[in-house]
């Protein structure tokens, strides 16, 4: 987070995280088709329309006197790029963990977290993270309960989940109220951001 005083502004970083074709890209074109803002989604492809660093869009809310800027950003799946990944994730202020949902791929959706969890160590523990169980409108999904078991999620208290289906824009504007509140949440409970009456 970021607390610019002059320009009244305050600045957090979210950023989509998970396996190759595990819906990242779709899950921010949804959640800027939700606020209107379609063409306003920034991508660096390859040539066979894959994510080729990150895509990026910054939604911004305004009050009277302060501005809100949500910079979002997805990392790339492909492991060609994975250099790019934890570049994308300097200064994150929460990460939404998007999961391929299907049987077949359940151990890639293991190594990406393994993954994810190695570039934060033990501060994983105050990181804010929702763990988007993705692709819901296919069949043949694996067990939700026995993946959050195999990566102790109820060790944790900074992270929650969801059910998405980004292709058909379902839970995507779930999963940024519920990682904008977590982030929130943990700044307020730090005494980073205050809250008045």
């Amino acid at each position: 987070m970021i607390i610019d005083h002059c320009d009244k502004t305050i600045s957090i970083k979210i950023v989509y995280f998970g396996p190759a074709l595990s819906g990242k890209t779709t899950s921010i074109k949804a959640l800027f088709s939700d606020f209107g803002k379609d063409e306003e989604v920034y991508s660096i492809e390859s040539t066979v329309d894959r994510t080729l660093f990150f895509d990026y869009g910054t939604v911004t809310f305004q009050n009277q006197e302060w501005a809100l800027k949500i910079h979002i950003y997805t990392t790339t799946g492909q492991d060609f790029y994975f250099i790019t990944r934890p570049i994308t994730l300097r200064a994150v202020d929460g990460v939404i963990f998007v999961i391929d949902s299907q049987e077949d791929v359940y151990e890639r959706n293991l190594t990406s977290w393994r993954e994810l969890i190695s570039y934060f160590n033990e501060s994983i523990e105050d990181l804010p993270i929702i763990i988007a169980f993705n692709k819901q409108d296919l069949e043949d999904k694996f067990n939700s309960i026995d993946f959050l078991k195999e990566i102790g999620y109820y060790n944790y208290k900074n992270i929650d989940t969801r059910f998405t289906s980004a292709l058909k824009g379902e839970g995507v504007l779930d999963c940024f109220e519920d990682i904008l509140r977590l982030i929130l949440k943990k700044y307020y409970n730090h005494k980073l951001v205050s809250v008045i009456n």
